[in-house]
Order: structure tokens, then sequence, then C-alpha cells
């Protein structure tokens, strides 16, 4: 049945952290919480962890009301906060073998845990020994380990460097195929890198519910290319479904699409018949970031 809330209200003495939201959550995939701060994403995550019990509305999991079954919803809960505490001084099996005490799991599935999060290599090292990438693969494998059917991580990205971004996005995709993954971030291009849906809230208020992929499909496609030598805006131009091309600097060019059809192949086939190399060739996604800057003003 899922996540459902309904009217959620949260105040701190005279601030209105949240102003009787309402969401659903029925069936797998990863969810991006995007905002402002201060505009009530921590709450909603605190809220949603049971952490929080002072507010209005009513916030269910699977049809069981977070108020009267904490405990049971904990239960089928995996949570990553924004911090990541860890005891660095154990080592990772330690760790992770007690963290299944705290869950009361007779035999914790540590190994099943270290390989689904890549951590095979590392598994004899203490957790103060790893980069900071492998110590979030060590905090997932800890939120992993009682196998909840939702995952709640908290800026799960922040402060990694790009291979390892690319590491933690490849896992927290997979995961969303098999569950509710709620993420919440600052950072526009993880939500457009990782998510299947995505919530903006501002001001304590959803200002934005939809799917990614209705998104891509609303959205001007701009693709952004770069040649090998330079070439007259006309010839791009005559490339079908182009509107405009745009020479942005030296050899790239920035082509906008009418349409959702993805035209790559089409520039691909340009450069083909005209001897030219391509140095680069990607679609550049403007709507979030502008929608984004658009409802949080």
């Amino acid at each position: 049945m899922g996540i459902v809330i309904d009217n959620l209200t949260k105040n701190y003495s005279a601030t209105k952290a949240l102003k009787g939201i309402s969401l659903r959550f029925e069936q797998n995939g990863v969810v991006g919480l995007l905002g402002p701060n201060g505009a009530g994403k921590t709450s909603l995550m605190k809220i949603l962890t049971g952490y929080l019990s002072q507010w209005k509305g009513t916030v269910s999991f699977d049809g069981m009301d977070i108020r009267t079954n904490t405990k049971k919803i904990q239960q089928i809960i995996g949570y990553l906060p924004e911090n990541n505490p860890l005891y660095l001084e154990m080592y990772i099996k330690e760790y992770l073998n007690f963290v299944g005490t705290l869950y009361k799991l007779k035999t914790p599935p540590i190994e099943a845990v270290i390989e689904k999060t890549g951590l095979q290599e590392h598994a004899h090292k203490k957790i103060g020994d790893l980069s900071k990438g492998y110590k979030q693969r060590v905090g997932i494998a800890a939120a992993l380990l009682h196998d909840p059917a939702y995952l709640i991580l908290d800026e799960p990205t922040t402060g990694l460097d790009p291979n390892q971004v690319i590491e933690i996005r490849n896992l927290i995709k997979n995961l969303g195929k098999k569950k509710t993954v709620f993420l919440s971030t600052h950072i526009l291009q993880e939500v457009d890198a990782m998510c299947d849906r995505v919530i903006i809230i501002n001001k304590g208020e959803i200002v934005l519910d939809q799917a990614l992929v209705e998104l891509r499909n609303k959205q001007e496609q701009i693709i952004e290319v770069s040649f090998d030598y330079r070439i007259e805006v006309d010839a791009l131009e005559k490339i079908s479904n182009v509107q405009k091309v745009t020479n942005t600097y030296d050899f790239n060019y920035e082509l906008q699409i009418k349409g959702a059809q993805d035209m790559r192949p089409a520039v691909f086939d340009f450069a083909q018949d005209n001897g030219l190399k391509i140095l680069n060739l990607q679609l550049k996604n403007e709507s979030l970031e502008q929608l984004f800057k658009k409802l949080t003003v």
C-alpha cells in the first residue's frame, strides 16, 4: 500500500516548517526530494523515520499509522542520515554485526549486504581507514541489513569525489528496482541522474510533484556537441528537427530541437557524412533547474 501522507503540518514555535502537505508513494522507485535550505525537507524526513512525534496530520506505511505503530514501521525502514554516524574504530563486519543486534537479527546477512554495496575488497578494514565514499557504503549497508521495504537517504552523495558519486548513484538506482527509496538532496543533477520522481518543497509546501519522464517529455530538447573544427551554423540548422543553433565557443555548438525524439543519432550521422570528428555529444536538461529556480523564489 506504500506511504500515505495526509495534511502533514509541523510547527517550531512561530515557524511553520510544513504546511499541510499530502503525498502518496505506492510503488518501488527512487523519489527525489528537492528544496532550498529551510524548506522543510529535514522535518519531513525526521517525521517519516519516527524521530519527530509532535506534528499534525496523518502518516502511514502499508496501512499502519506511524503514531501508533512506530516500532513496527521503523523495522521496515532503512535510514541513512546526512552525517552518517559510524563507529570509526570498528571493523566493517564488526559494525554490521553490532547493527544486526540492534535489529535483533539472529543471523544478520552481513556478507550479502557487503556484496550488494561493493565492500568486498575492504571488508577487513576499520571504518576509520575508509574513504568517505566507502563510509557511505557502510552506512547504506547498515540501512539495508534488515531488508527494509523503504529506504530513506539524506544527502547520500555530499562530499564525494566524481567517481564515488557515480558508484553511489548506481547503487541507489539498483536499490530502487526492489524498494521505495526516498532521497533528500540539494543537488539537482543527483535527482536527474537517479530518480524516477521529483518532489520540490519550498517554505513548507509542495510546489512540484512529477515523474521525471513526464518532466523530460515537456522540456525543450537541447543537444551540446563539439567537433574537431569549426562548421557553419547554417549547415547544422539543416539537420532534421533543429530549430536553432548557437556557436557557444570555439568548436562547440548548442542545438535546440523540436519534439521529444532524441536527435543525437542524426547529429552523429551529420558528422559522419561531413567528415567531422565528434569530441562531445550530450543532451542538456535545463528544465529541472529552471523549474527549481522558478518555484523556490
